[in-house]
């Protein structure tokens, strides 16, 4: 899991000729053994075919990143790295020699049958997780963007887009108060790229700090993006009317400067949202099940059948909604999968658990039947 460290910005930060892409003391003080060698500090604004542009403080210079291409995809250079690079004219190709250590990272599975890990983008403060209003609300998915935005370190904000489409305020209310359940802890912003309502919140987050736009394809990330920098920097696709999905008007990560303070980065609509070493996460979008999980008689409680079981007993009462539980078994298994299959010490522990319960289950079926005592 990465975790965020804010610097507080002096005076002199502010006068940096980097300020306005997030450049602080605590990131000249990372750089100051490049500085030594001549290197020149930069954020990379975009990724493409193993070369970069990167934001200097003399313009934005093309880099190819063939010194920082690891074998671990996690560690590849990505949009929003702060990076060191050679200065004009000490090289042909220009390169990018180093990478600061990431504050934060966003990162997903792969739909690879490999399960590689693939970093979305870096040093992201804020995660505006983008979903339309054109179609029926998906509230797992929801989850599953929220759990990756929490591991990240980032500050999630859930965007319900399109809100235009929804005319009746109490119907409106009610798809923001449904997304607020499975979203605690997040502020849910009812947003119109058309008429504007919402823009002046959403604009109020983000103007401090790195802001990342997640969705599926066809959300309006990409109009959202142009009404946030005010100008038409990415191309848009209207989404089809019968299922609310676009093409991919994104293809790369792309970095811009707001005009009212703070950083975006656009993504491309993801098909896939697996979830990658996110267990922390997890247990922060499902908070409240969590909670009750400390009142269960047993500490190893699965929430099935056990005595004395909080959670069934909520669900019992109906306090604790059985898709909510669901839906936080069905993340804790699949992020317990993808750890398992980069980890052969917890393949070996989960293992030895299903021996366990199986010879549990075996047992207490031979007694039920009068084979044992």
């Amino acid at each position: 899991m990465f975790h965020t460290s804010f610097h507080a910005s002096s005076s002199s930060d502010a006068q940096h000729p980097l300020a306005a892409y997030g450049w602080d003391a605590g990131w000249e003080a990372e750089f100051a053994p490049y500085a030594d060698q001549g290197l020149l500090p930069g954020r990379v604004i975009r990724v493409d075919r193993g070369q970069c542009d990167v934001a200097t403080a003399g313009g934005v210079v093309r880099a190819d990143t063939a010194f920082v291409t690891p074998h671990d995809p996690l560690r590849v250079i990505c949009t929003g790295d702060w990076a060191a690079v050679d200065p004009d004219g000490v090289s042909d190709p220009r390169y990018v020699r180093a990478c600061l250590p990431r504050r934060t990272a966003f990162a997903r599975s792969t739909s690879s049958q490999r399960s590689e890990g693939q970093i979305l983008a870096a040093n992201v403060d804020h995660a505006v997780i983008t979903v339309s209003l054109a179609v029926e609300l998906d509230l797992g998915r929801i989850e599953r963007f929220l759990a990756l935005a929490w591991e990240s370190g980032a500050q999630p904000t859930v965007v319900l887009s399109k809100a235009d489409l929804v005319p009746d305020p109490v119907g409106l209310s009610y798809l923001v108060e449904d997304v607020e359940t499975v979203a605690p802890g997040v502020q849910v912003v009812p947003l119109s790229s058309t008429t504007g309502e919402g823009l002046d919140v959403l604009s109020a987050v983000v103007a401090g700090g790195t802001t990342v736009l997640l969705g599926v394809s066809g959300a309006g990330k990409s109009t959202l993006a142009n009404a946030l920098v005010g100008a038409d920097v990415m191309d848009v696709q209207a989404a089809r009317d019968v299922d609310g999905k676009g093409r991919h008007t994104t293809t790369t990560r792309n970095l811009f400067v707001l005009p009212g303070g703070g950083v975006l980065i656009d993504t491309p609509g993801l098909r896939g949202v697996g979830l990658w070493d996110a267990e922390t996460g997890v247990g922060q979008v499902f908070s409240e099940i969590e909670e009750l999980a400390g009142d269960c008689r047993f500490h190893d409680c699965a929430h099935e059948s056990e005595p004395g079981c909080a959670v069934t007993a909520a669900i019992e009462d109906g306090s604790l909604p059985v898709r909510r539980l669901e839906s936080y078994r069905k993340l804790l298994r699949e992020n317990q999968r993808i750890v398992a299959k980069t980890d052969a010490r917890l393949r070996t522990e989960i293992l030895k658990d299903w021996k366990r319960k199986g010879a549990e289950g075996r047992h207490a079926l031979a007694m039920k039947r009068g084979q044992v005592r």
